[in-house]
């Protein structure tokens, strides 16, 4: 069996890869939501661009149904914690996303402008709101959430919603909108023919502006707010108690990780790098290989944030000792291997599941198509 140190951070990667596969497949779902009811002039132009998204958001969303599986699988003690401190960000979440299959599944159902233009509007907060959300979350883990642990290890919150709505938190926000509209304004150039897609190539274009100009703001914020650090020795295979160590708060500690592994820097080099890299593949028209630096840009952006909390989870303002991390919030050994087993199995049937979807779905769709599809 494999060691238990081995396990966690086993763990903790796959989480991340599981995230960041969400991100790159799910993120331009999202993206097309928010830009094509704008992108789109006419009707027949915006069902050109819900076409190019409705064969496969579901199969694209397996990735965060899986994330959160793995996080009640091998790490139980940051599910309830996070669904408690965060649970009406969450339960915002979960009700925009149920809002995408049904304006896909209804907006067409009636030709009348105002029932078509009311699941326009529908469809738009089922990308906008969570892109903009699942950033503000993000932002929070730096700043840490409001809950400790009592003898039992039971999470005890005094988060609310609008407590999570600090400063740093919306510009992470507005950071996680302009990467998803950056990735679906790819995906949707790459999707569509001529006008639409060079309207999508220049909303590109400016997301990937406002995008490297977020990210600069967070990264110098970052290393002005106080971060998390584990004083003293820490058991890596010892028993999950989040109780039995130290953490200490200091200004910058989030960029420690970097200071003791420079090569992380390559990191938020590649963020910026691949946003400049998309941005002007968009000016220059050439989708496909914009749509590949985006993916990059999805998944530099989670390593980013990954590297800069290692090795928290979840980091608590109320109990900093209380902050869960992969040394003391997993699940046992025995538990993590199995689960590891069945991740060896399933994780590339679903990776040659999506790759061969997208294979059979290729190519550009145009007006054409939609009006042979009889709506």
């Amino acid at each position: 069996m494999i060691d238990y140190e081995t396990l966690r951070v086993l763990w903790w990667l796959l989480l991340g890869v599981l995230l960041i596969g969400f991100a790159v497949t799910d993120g331009f779902d999202l993206g097309v939501a928010v830009i094509y009811r704008f992108v789109g002039r006419s009707d027949e132009e915006r069902r050109v661009l819900l076409h190019a998204i409705e064969p496969v958001w579901d199969g694209n969303q397996v990735w965060l149904i899986l994330a959160a599986g793995a996080v009640f699988a091998a790490f139980p003690l940051l599910y309830a914690a996070a669904f408690s401190t965060l649970y009406f960000a969450l339960l915002l979440l979960l009700f925009t996303l149920i809002l995408r299959p049904v304006g896909l599944s209804f907006r067409d159902k009636l030709a009348h402008a105002r029932w078509r233009n009311g699941w326009d509007w529908a469809l738009f907060a089922s990308g906008v709101v969570p892109s903009v959300l699942c950033g503000i979350v993000v932002g929070n883990l730096f700043l840490g959430l409001p809950f400790e642990l009592d003898d039992l290890h039971r999470p005890i919150s005094s988060a609310g919603f609008f407590g999570l709505l600090r400063p740093f938190a919306l510009v992470s926000g507005i950071a996680s909108l302009a990467m998803l509209v950056l990735h679906g304004a790819c995906y949707a150039a790459l999707k569509t023919e001529d006008r639409l897609a060079d309207r999508a190539a220049r909303v590109g274009v400016g997301a990937s502006i406002a995008l490297l100009a977020a990210m600069a703001v967070c990264g110098v914020w970052l290393g002005s707010i106080e971060g998390f650090s584990i004083a003293g020795a820490i058991d890596h295979a010892g028993p999950s108690n989040p109780l039995a160590k130290t953490v200490q708060r200091a200004t910058g500690a989030w960029l420690r990780n970097y200071t003791v592994a420079p090569e992380l820097w390559l990191l938020p080099a590649a963020v910026s790098v691949g946003t400049a890299a998309a941005g002007l593949a968009l000016a220059l028209r050439r989708a496909g290989l914009a749509f590949i630096a985006s993916a990059i840009v999805q998944a530099s952006v989670i390593g980013t944030a990954a590297a800069s909390l290692f090795p928290f989870l979840l980091p608590s303002s109320k109990a900093p000792a209380a902050s869960l991390t992969i040394w003391d919030a997993s699940s046992s050994q025995h538990t993590l291997f199995i689960m590891m087993v069945a991740a060896l199995i399933f994780v590339p049937i679903i990776l040659g599941y999506t790759t061969w979807v997208f294979r059979v779905l290729r190519g550009k769709i145009s007006t054409a198509d939609v009006r042979a599809s009889h709506y």
